[in-house]
């Protein structure tokens, strides 16, 4: 029978009921608007035919696999431009050359990285969700070549020179990334309910990998975090009192405050992401533990620890253990 509108008992909605072709179909058309409805019915009906003739993997549209994919639990970053670009196009239409020109026009200036980051991975990502069900053929996207990981860690005593530039406000923070080797995002949007002081441990839960992670704090972040004035909430604070926002480019929320402390410490070329390749640095150093550092650091493959290992900086580990990150602190902070 063709398809009909139809309303349903408990529900504010118009709901779609019939077949065509032998394909069945009740489902919701999350409007109670009769005119939308209308529309909804006959373009449902047309897709419908045309899948019956051709099948799913010819017609399924770019909108409807992110549609699906955003449904599944898939990241939203990054996406609007391309629905924006994509629209309706059919998935056997977005190939490799289609790919390749919306990174060139949609990120004309950007490195290679960015592209992969913003453009080649959630394509990506979206296409291979939809191949896997059933919505269009597997395909391998080849990405832009990009330059060898940037890799800048900071000697123990220029640690030590940076943290005692550092703002108060900005100070805590900075400890938290040399001992731990958080990302920004990471501690930025820390709550104080997955910092564990007594126990010694933080629970990180905003990772790039959506997989929460929790790493032991040494007694230098212990005092550190100890030492502000709140418990609840965020853990790190702008000047002002308010949590940091949750947007896009996080490093901008404390470019400024980090780039004067570089400055009056007379280090160049440092960024905040370059304390998570200090720590890695240091703990390898004094562990030799590639396994250890990549489950701490959360990073998902042995690969992407490995660069860490030819740094062969053996003459840190003497170092770290005379820092004041553990014992003297802790003599410190009982004398005081």
């Amino acid at each position: 029978m063709p398809l009909r509108i139809k309303t349903r008992k408990g529900s504010p909605n118009l709901w779609l009921r019939g077949s065509i072709r032998g394909i069945s179909i009740y489902e919701s058309l999350k409007t109670d608007d009769a005119e939308a409805a209308e529309e909804i019915r006959i373009r449902r009906e047309a897709q419908l035919l045309q899948n019956s003739i051709h099948g799913t993997g010819a017609t399924a549209t770019w909108l409807e696999a992110v549609a699906l994919y955003l449904e599944g639990g898939g990241e939203r970053r990054y996406l609007q431009p391309l629905i924006d670009r994509f629209g309706t196009t059919p998935l056997s239409r977005i190939d490799q050359g289609a790919i390749d020109r919306a990174a060139r026009e949609l990120k004309p200036a950007a490195s290679a990285a960015t592209r992969a980051r913003q453009v080649y991975m959630p394509i990506g990502a979206v296409l291979h969700y939809a191949a896997k069900r059933g919505l269009c053929e597997y395909r391998k996207i080849e990405r832009p070549r990009q330059p060898k990981g940037r890799m800048r860690w900071l000697r123990p005593d220029e640690a030590e020179r940076l943290i005692e530039a550092c703002a108060p406000h900005l100070r805590p923070l900075v400890i938290l990334l040399f001992g731990t080797g958080a990302r920004l995002s990471e501690a930025l949007y820390l709550d104080w309910k997955h910092v564990d002081l007594a126990a010694r441990r933080v629970r990180f839960m905003e990772c790039k990998n959506g997989e929460p992670r929790g790493v032991p704090l040494n007694e230098r972040v212990v005092i550190e975090l100890a030492n502000l004035d709140h418990r609840d909430g965020a853990v790190f604070r702008r000047p002002d009192g308010a949590p940091y926002a949750r947007r896009a480019g996080v490093s901008g929320q404390i470019k400024t405050a980090f780039k004067g402390a570089c400055r009056r410490a007379g280090i160049a070329d440092f960024t905040p992401h370059d304390c998570r390749h200090t720590w890695a640095s240091w703990f390898y150093a004094e562990t030799r533990d590639i396994r250890a550092l990549m489950e701490l650091g959360g990073w998902k493959s042995m690969k992407m620890v490995e660069r860490y290992t030819h740094l062969n900086p053996d003459h840190l580990a003497a170092a770290i253990d005379r820092l004041p990150w553990a014992k003297d602190v802790q003599r410190q902070s009982q004398s005081a």
